[in-house]
């Protein structure tokens, strides 16, 4: 009896082995294509917020069949298999069955669930970059020691705020000679530097980052974004994807300084902005009103103005924001409070959606799409112009990180060894003839204080989070931007588990 239970016990840990290895050669597979290589950080802060609407639909359905479904169903053949070929034997007598045949079997079984195991873990492994987890947890460098809270020292030449992030908005597209057209040149012709736009030259995603959250979590609080694994003694995330009230509430972000100094805080996107919890960083860092997929339904829009995969088209999205700015800009004149509208564009997240607006005059249809979205945008900021909105109000204008280079993406001939990928950028301050120098090559954390600057704070010594302002020519002795560039990845790298313990624990992370 005990035998038995014991073979029973074994065959279900083989199948249990088996079934785990294809999941996780399934999800790294898959993880694979649609995003390339990614971060633990990222992964459990896209698990635990998923949306079916609006959120990459399409996706979360492909995971649960992919990685929950087939596996299983796989797993389940493989046993109904070797149960009908044991009553099969069974049946017919093994007495006169040579054994040597039987122990070659069984040793190419054992070998075939081994390389199913080994080969699903280290693939998932690599591509989810668990090493460099286990590794960040080491470090002697901790992102707690070089945080600076921001200090306002002046808002008396406070000003109004646009801030506008371009999905997957890479500068390294504008390059004619490797792509088949310039897809930012409608952008490029409406911010010109002769009419005073500036830009950060060789303006780099932050080591670590690469997705939108990350994105507007470092461009709006100087810090990289790490979220369960490098908190996960404070608990503070077991519950975002549900009833979570915070979001980095421990550290203070751009939309917390900004309604501390009287800005009404607007944010407009076409997804559905409960994906990657993003409703629940806005709504807890200063902004009063976060209008996304949802609002777009309510409001009437045809349904052919949505993609199904993520939301509201861009056409229409910046129709929404001329809208807005004329209400907010209105409101303003009227009250002297100053408002900051932040909008998140759509259309160029892979796989691209042609809208019957968009025209496709090219081989690649995502050059097309990217060209489209981009006249969109330009439209906005001419719309802005023609209202003399410019004369008071700062534009932000920048990409939310670099294309994806997963292996469903396009432009891997084009940018998988590229040795400079940047991010499209351009900065409108009123008053300024766009003369002056920013400085170059910084990364998305050094945008948080730029913003603040642009928008007529003044910063003690130009910093806040890890960052230094652009504006700034040079940084103060002993912040993060004054490391050596090999230890300042290091300090990125860093789980630093104290710091984002308390920063999502809502604590003072300064502290």
């Amino acid at each position: 009896m005990i035998r038995r239970v014991g073979a029973v016990a074994g065959h279900l840990l083989v199948y249990v082995l088996i079934w785990a290895g294809l999941a996780l050669l399934i999800a790294a597979a898959g993880i694979r294509y649609f995003w390339g290589e990614i971060s633990v950080g990222q992964m459990l802060l896209h698990l635990v917020s998923v949306e079916l609407d609006g959120g990459g639909g399409p996706i979360v359905w492909i995971g649960i069949l992919g990685i929950g479904v087939l596996p299983l169903l796989i797993t389940a053949g493989i046993a109904l298999w070797q149960h009908l070929r044991r009553r099969k034997r069974g049946h017919h007598g093994d007495d006169m069955r040579p054994r040597r045949p039987q122990w070659a079997m069984r040793t190419v079984s054992t070998a075939l669930v081994g390389a199913v195991v080994v080969g699903g873990t280290t693939a998932f492994a690599t591509t989810v970059g668990v090493g460099d987890y286990i590794r960040s947890g080491n470090s002697e460098y901790d992102l707690g020691d070089y945080y600076v809270e921001p200090t306002v020292t002046s808002d008396q030449d406070k000003r109004n705020l646009v801030l506008i992030y371009l999905e997957s908005g890479e500068a390294t597209l504008a390059n004619d000679q490797h792509f088949e057209k310039d897809a930012f040149v409608p952008l490029k012709e409406v911010t010109e530097a002769s009419d005073g736009w500036q830009s950060v030259d060789d303006f780099q995603q932050y080591q670590g980052g690469g997705w939108t959250m990350a994105g507007l979590v470092s461009t709006q609080c100087g810090v990289p974004l790490k979220g369960l694994g490098s908190s996960a003694g404070s608990g503070a995330l077991n519950d975002l994807g549900g009833a979570a009230d915070t979001y980095l509430g421990g550290i203070t972000c751009l939309g917390d300084v900004l309604d501390e100094h009287g800005y009404q805080n607007v944010f407009l996107g076409g997804a559905n902005a409960s994906f990657a919890a993003k409703d629940t960083f806005l709504d807890n860092h200063g902004y009063s009103e976060v209008k996304d997929l949802s609002d777009w339904r309510a409001a009437g829009e045809p349904e052919r103005n949505f993609r199904g995969d993520w939301g509201l088209s861009d056409e229409r999205l910046m129709a929404h924001a001329k809208d807005e700015i004329d209400e907010l800009h209105a409101e303003a004149e009227r009250t002297g409070r100053p408002f900051n509208l932040s909008v998140l564009t759509l259309d160029t997240h892979e796989p691209v959606h042609i809208y019957d607006y968009c025209t496709v005059d090219t081989q690649n249809v995502v050059t097309s799409a990217f060209f489209c979205s981009l006249t969109q945008v330009a439209g906005f900021v001419e719309h802005m112009e023609e209202k003399g909105y410019l004369e008071d109000t700062a534009v932000v204008i920048m990409g939310d990180h670099l294309k994806h280079m997963s292996a469903g993406d396009a432009f891997h001939e084009q940018l998988d060894h590229h040795e400079n990928r940047t991010i499209f950028n351009r900065i409108w301050v009123p008053g300024e003839d766009g003369s002056s120098e920013l400085r170059p090559r910084v990364d998305q954390l050094n945008l948080y204080p730029t913003i603040l600057e642009a928008a007529g704070l003044t910063l003690r010594d130009d910093a806040a989070g890890l960052g230094v302002s652009a504006f700034a020519p040079t940084v103060p002795e002993g912040s993060a931007q004054a490391l050596e560039p090999a230890l300042y990845t290091k300090l990125l790298d860093s789980r630093s588990a104290q710091f984002y313990a308390e920063a999502w624990a809502g604590e003072d992370a300064a502290q």
